[in-house]
Parts: structure tokens; C-alpha cells; sequence
């Protein structure tokens, strides 16, 4: 490749060097051609005039002086003839030459001799200048000069050696140039194809072919880094595929043995010692603990491995995100309560003024599925343990209507292009997180707004929050903050939500609230227009 791009760089500059030399070169030799026949043409025309007075006066003795005198100056032959063609005055010129004989006749018959445009280092020695004598309408005679082209072809010599110096020293810098510039561009690239391939060859084989090298061309080096990344991204995205496959697989395979184990450990609860009991307690604790964090594992497994596409998504993936807030506003409202913490529904009247939509409801309207989700030990388990729920919010999948947000005086329609369950699920890990993490007396709001083609629904708190340092990572697998020590929990429930958000082409950030808090900001899709 370094070759190739030699040659080429080498062929561009020796297309610009002589782009610019040759035009030079003739421009130089047509200026001093062009200098040299003006100067002698004018000598011509000077000693025409001397020969019109000498043929008025008769007397040639000046008209001979001054042609011996340009002679022995210049050392160019002189010819004067008069109007029959006549010598009248012959300093060194053969008029016996056809090329003379040819060019004094033009002369006298008032035509001008042709001369050569552009004069070369390989060009005549001589250059034949004629004159007529007298007026245009009555000519006497002609005067020649065979001008040397000795000096001007010398001159012509010396700016074409100039030039073609100047044209080889450009050559050699934009050779070492290109030499640098090639360096410059194909180590890194050697290096990167060195390291690529030492990589692609501890990865596992791909099960498809590389497509690059039979769909793309260009030279060898580019197509093997080329072939080698495509190997490389192949391999990396089975490898991500048998990741998340080994993870379900194991968190299944689990879960039958952890389920017995519990059965095991209830029943050996009736003839276990007093003394015991403590132990047995806490082994059933941690096999729950492990039992949550396989269903968690499980549940992140598939929001990760989840390809969603908004614009084929179905009637049935759509919902109506104030039905599903004010659904997990009243599951929620009364674990809230028990821990000590209020829930509320935050919206904007016509003024823009911020208006608070309590939760309304009973113990009885909760029931004791409320109870079980203050109880529940994994945001998962909502989803999981609480039929009556997942009815609540399947009715805005089975009849979509278009609860608003109020916005000056028309109506926002706050529909996304997500089913409930899913919105449920991606809620209910940020209710369950503000109702154990944000402390007894914090207040936790719900909102929602609207832009083209997005939805944002926002959980906030004002609890005792989490440190600046720790908000990136609340979103990282198996991540508890300082300010969960103590508290059960499993680290993957914002992971879950964000895997969940993302595959839906939506986003979750989780930001300070000021003076103190969190919030977390939802930013899902709205369904396409149809």
C-alpha cells in the first residue's frame, strides 16, 4: 500500500511541477522571441528611413555608414536593395540565397516576412528581418538584417535550466513529503491491522462470513483490517447474544433447586431447636435475597435482549401514560403511607401554576396487594406477585384513550408507543427505589410532559438523595449507593429500567434534585401517526 500511495502522491506532483514548469518555460522563450525580432525589426524600419533620404538626396554615404557601423557592432549581416532589387549597400549578406532572394521580394512587394513565433535552445542560428523602403502605396526598395539568435536562444537556455532546477528540487520535497505524509498515515494503520489481528485470532470464529472482502474494494491492508473488524464485531455480538443466553439459562436452571431448597428450609422449621431458628430464618432470608436477584437477572436478560422497532409496534403496544401513572399512584399509595412517605401527581393548569393531585384511596381499595408490594424485596416482584395490577393497567392496552396534560387551552395527548406492563415495570422500579432509599417524611412527585414525538414522564423525590459522585453509576449492574446501606435490595432494578427504556428507543437519566433528592427522568416515544 505504501508503494501504491508513493506512486501516486510521485505522479500528482510531477503533474503539478509540470503544470507550472511547461507554461513557464514557453511564456520565457515567446517573451524573449518576441523581444528580439521587435528590436531588430525597429533597426530595420530606421535604416528604411535612411535609405528613403538617400534615395531623395542621392547621396548614400550616411545610408552606408550606418549599416557598416550596425555591422561591425552587432556582427549581423546588412542588406539595402533598392526598388528593382538592386544591392545598394551589402554588408556580409549571400543575396545569391533563395531564402534572401525570397524574403527581399516579399519586402519590396510591402508583405512582411514570416518569423518564427518561439525561439528554442535547438532553434536557428539565424533569423532573416525585411523591410520595405518607402511609404505603403510606393515602395523603393527593401532592407535586410540576418539577426543572430545566439544570445536569445542562451537567455532561452539559462530560464529553462532555471526552471527545470526549480522543477527537481519541487520534485525531491514532494517526494519526501510523500514519503513523510505516506509514514505518517500507514503506520498507525499497520499498527491498528497488527493489533486487530492478534485480537480476531483469540476470538472465537464467527458462524457467518465476513461480507467486506466480496462487497468492497480497495487495497489489501484496508480490506484486511477491514475483514478483521468485521470478524472482530461478529464475534463480539455472539459472544454478547451467549452472554445473555447464559445468564437466562442459569437463572432458570437455578430457580427450580432455589424453590425447593425454600421448601425444604419451611419444612424443617417444625422440628428445628429454638436455638436454631435464628439460622434458619436468616438461610430462608438469603435464599430469597438469591431468589430476587435470579428473577432480577432474568428480567434484565430480557430487557436487554429485547429488539424493538416503534414504527412496526401494534395497537396493543401503545398506552396512555396518565392511566398508567394514576394506576401506580393507587397500587402504591398505601406502601408509601406504611413507610412513612407521601405520593402525589403533579400537573399544570391553564396558568402554568403547579397544581398537587393527591392519591386518593382506602385499605380496602389497595388490599393486600398493597401491603405486599411495601413488603416486596425486588421491583420485580410487583410484576410477578400482583395479578390484580397487571389487570388495572392491561385496560388502557384493551381500550386506549387519550388522557391529557393540560397545556394553555388545548389538550396533549400523552401516548406512547409502549405497552403498559413495560411502563408499569420501568415505574415501578423508580416508585420502589423513592418509597425505600428517600427516608421517612420525603415527598415523591409524579409528572409528565410532552414534546413532538416524546413523552418524558419524571419521578422525583425529595429524600435524602445520592452523592454527585455515585449518579452515573445507579444505572450499572449489582451498583448500591452509600445512602442503601442496610437496605435489602439487588443493584439491578435501574438497570432493568434502563435496558427497558433504551430497547424502546427511550432514555432514563437520573439527576440531582436541589436542595436535596433524585429524580429520575424518562424519555420514551410516541407512536407514529397513522
Amino acid at each position: 500500500m505504501r508503494r501504491r500511495l508513493l506512486i501516486a502522491l510521485t505522479v500528482f506532483a510531477t503533474v503539478a511541477v509540470l503544470a507550472f514548469a511547461i507554461p513557464l518555460c514557453l511564456t520565457a522563450a515567446t517573451s524573449r522571441t518576441q523581444e528580439l525580432i521587435l528590436g531588430r525589426t525597429g533597426d530595420a524600419d530606421r535604416l528604411a528611413a535612411l535609405a528613403v533620404t538617400a534615395a531623395a538626396t542621392g547621396d548614400n554615404r550616411a545610408l552606408t555608414m550606418e549599416v557598416d557601423r550596425y555591422h561591425d557592432l552587432y556582427g549581423e549581416p546588412v542588406l539595402v536593395v533598392d526598388g528593382r532589387g538592386t544591392p545598394i549597400v551589402n554588408a556580409g549578406v549571400n543575396q545569391h540565397d533563395p531564402v534572401v532572394a525570397t524574403a527581399l521580394s516579399a519586402a519590396r512587394r510591402n508583405q512582411r516576412t514570416a518569423t518564427v513565433q518561439r525561439l528554442t535552445p535547438w532553434s536557428n542560428t539565424g533569423l532573416l528581418i525585411a523591410r520595405p523602403v518607402g511609404s505603403d502605396t510606393h515602395v523603393d526598395g527593401a532592407v535586410l538584417i540576418e539577426a543572430s539568435t545566439a544570445t536569445a536562444r542562451t537567455d532561452i537556455t539559462r530560464v529553462w535550466a532555471i526552471v527545470a532546477v526549480g522543477g527537481l528540487a519541487a520534485m525531491a520535497l514532494f517526494t519526501a513529503l510523500a514519503l513523510m505524509l505516506s509514514r505518517w498515515v500507514l503506520r498507525p494503520l499497520a499498527g491498528l491491522s497488527g493489533s486487530v489481528a492478534e485480537l480476531t485470532a483469540t476470538l472465537p470464529k464467527p458462524r457467518t462470513a465476513t461480507p467486506v472482502t466480496r462487497h468492497h474494494g480497495g487495497p489489501p491492508e484496508l480490506r484486511a483490517v477491514a475483514e478483521s473488524f468485521d470478524t472482530m464485531a461478529l464475534a463480539v455480538r455472539d459472544s454478547a447474544r451467549a452472554q445473555r443466553r447464559l445468564v437466562d439459562d442459569t437463572a432458570h436452571a437455578m430457580r427450580n433447586p432455589l424453590a425447593a431448597l425454600t421448601i425444604r428450609l419451611d419444612s424443617l422449621e417444625p422440628g428445628v431447636s429454638e436455638t436454631a431458628l435464628p439460622t434458619l430464618h436468616g438461610a430462608t432470608r438469603e435464599v430469597e435475597r438469591l431468589t430476587a436477584l435470579l428473577d432480577g437477572l432474568l428480567d434484565l436478560a430480557v430487557a436487554e435482549g429485547t429488539d424493538f422497532d416503534p414504527t412496526r409496534t401494534r395497537t396493543t403496544d401503545h398506552c396512555d401514560a396518565d392511566t398508567v401513572i394514576e394506576d401506580r399512584i393507587d397500587a402504591w399509595h398505601t406502601a408509601f403511607a406504611r413507610a412513612g412517605s407521601t405520593l402525589h401527581r403533579m400537573s399544570s393548569d391553564c396558568a402554568g401554576q403547579s397544581v398537587t393531585i393527591s392519591a386518593v384511596g382506602t385499605a380496602a381499595t389497595a388490599g393486600t396487594h398493597s401491603q405486599e408490594l411495601a413488603a416486596t424485596s425486588h421491583p420485580s416482584d410487583i410484576a410477578h406477585n400482583t395479578d390484580d395490577l397487571l389487570n388495572r393497567t392491561s385496560r388502557c392496552d384493551a381500550e386506549p384513550r387519550h388522557a391529557t396534560t393540560r397545556a394553555g387551552s388545548a389538550w396533549q395527548p400523552t401516548d406512547i408507543a409502549v405497552s403498559a406492563d413495560v411502563l408499569a415495570q420501568i415505574l415501578d422500579v423508580a416508585l420502589s427505589n423513592s418509597c425505600r432509599y428517600a427516608g421517612a417524611g420525603a415527598t415523591t412527585c409524579l409528572s409528565v410532559g410532552t414534546e413532538p414525538g416524546w413523552v418524558t414522564i419524571t419521578v422525583s423525590d425529595d429524600g435524602v438523595g445520592v452523592p454527585a459522585t455515585e449518579l452515573e453509576e445507579l444505572t450499572t449492574r449489582f451498583f448500591r449507593g452509600s445512602s442503601a446501606d442496610g437496605i435489602g435490595g439487588s443493584g439491578l432494578g435501574l438497570p432493568i429500567a434502563a435496558a427497558l427504556t433504551t430497547s424502546r428507543h427511550g432514555t432514563l437519566t437520573v439527576r440531582p434534585v436541589e436542595p436535596h433528592g433524585l429524580s429520575v427522568i424518562v424519555r420514551l416515544p410516541a407512536p407514529e401517526p397513522r
